[in-house]
């Protein structure tokens, strides 16, 4: 666990060399054909995780609404 702490730690920390080394494997290894079918990939995974993270908040909402008129304090 202090393991993947550590890790985004310093991942916050990147900079612009670093950037350009990962580019460069990642050109190495898949090819540049690849890497837009790879994004593309990626940001329909991204807005996915979006929608249902925010599907999940709006379901959390709702219930705290129902918990709070079940608890209502002026009637």
């Amino acid at each position: 666990m202090l393991g993947f702490f550590y890790f985004c730690y310093m991942f916050l920390f990147i900079g612009g060399p670093e950037i350009l080394i990962i580019l460069l494997f990642v050109v190495m290894f898949f090819g540049a054909n690849k890497i837009p079918e790879i994004a593309r990939g990626l940001g329909k995974a991204m807005r996915e995780v979006k929608d249902a993270s925010n599907e999940i908040k709006k379901d959390i909402r709702d219930s705290a609404g129902k918990i709070t008129d079940d608890f209502d304090l002026e009637k």
